[in-house]
């Protein structure tokens, strides 16, 4: 099952320790116009891996040397959650990313819909919640998010926990090795 909270957690943690390793010292609003950035820059390689956008290509998804694109995807996708995470730590709005096993369960019993239609919505949302200061905004961009892992792209709550406690432990790897 998808334990959030602890994702979360460990993301913190990450994040935390390269800030310290790295001597990074910014004002919190540097430090969250840095992560919306690296948020809609990881939604949009998660996009670009997808490939669902490109409507004049018959065979979707790129894949990473050794795996395939369903995995490739995946570590995309991970790697956007993790930056969710980032911006609600930033702007103090973990409360927003826990769900229980019952909202997670009604996420992923949603319909498939249009995956344009989702990721604009998901842009448009973030822009809310950083230029208006809307939480609300983020919560549901979050959820939208989610849905896409859970609905459209296919992935189980386990394989995405799995992902991203595997990339979490390369990131602390790569750190070690002056990353």
């Amino acid at each position: 099952m998808l334990d959030l909270t602890k994702l979360q957690q460990q993301s913190i943690r990450l994040d935390a320790d390269i800030a310290a390793k790295q001597g990074l010292h910014r004002r919190p609003q540097t430090r969250l116009q840095n992560a919306m950035v690296a948020l809609d820059v990881e939604l949009a390689e998660m996009a670009n891996t997808s490939e669902w956008f490109k409507v004049w290509k018959i065979h979707k998804g790129k894949a990473d040397a050794g795996k395939t694109p369903h995995e490739t995807l995946l570590n995309e996708y991970v790697d956007a959650m993790d930056f969710f995470f980032l911006v609600a730590a930033i702007q103090q709005w973990t409360h927003l990313m826990p769900m229980t096993a019952e909202d997670l369960a009604e996420v992923a019993s949603k319909p498939k819909t249009d995956l344009d239609k989702q990721y604009l919505a998901i842009k448009h949302l973030l822009y809310n919640a950083y230029f208006d200061h809307r939480q609300e905004s983020y919560k549901h961009a979050w959820h939208v998010f989610l849905k896409i892992g859970l609905v459209e792209f296919g992935f189980d709550q386990d394989e995405i926990q799995a992902a991203f406690v595997a990339k979490n432990q390369v990131n602390e790897a790569r750190q070690e090795n002056d990353y």
